[in-house]
């Protein structure tokens, strides 16, 4: 528990990526069973709750946010430029709701 709630921390925007100048903080955690989303950079990241390598599930021009799991933790909705989208939670194809 105590894990969790560090990590989610750290995720919320207390440590900067590279430590450097520019660095830009991991944004608007969500936590799903065994993953967590969040956006850095301005595109949908995807980690292990247990630790890892992240991994980059958008990348587009325009910046995601506000990502959120379904209930069963299949899937992620976030936002672009007022519209909804969902993605598969393991990467793929997204598909825009709104």
């Amino acid at each position: 528990m105590i894990r969790t709630l560090l990590l989610t921390a750290i995720i919320a925007g207390t440590l900067p990526a590279g430590g450097s100048a520019g660095a830009r903080l991991l944004r608007q955690p969500d936590i799903s069973r065994d993953k967590i989303a969040f956006i850095y950079a301005g595109d949908l990241w995807t980690a292990a709750r247990s630790g890892g390598e992240a991994r980059r599930l958008t990348t587009t021009a325009e910046a995601e946010s506000f990502p959120k799991f379904s209930p069963e933790g299949k899937w992620i909705a976030f936002t672009r430029l007022g519209d909804i989208y969902v993605i598969p939670a393991e990467g793929g194809e997204e598909r825009r709701l709104t």
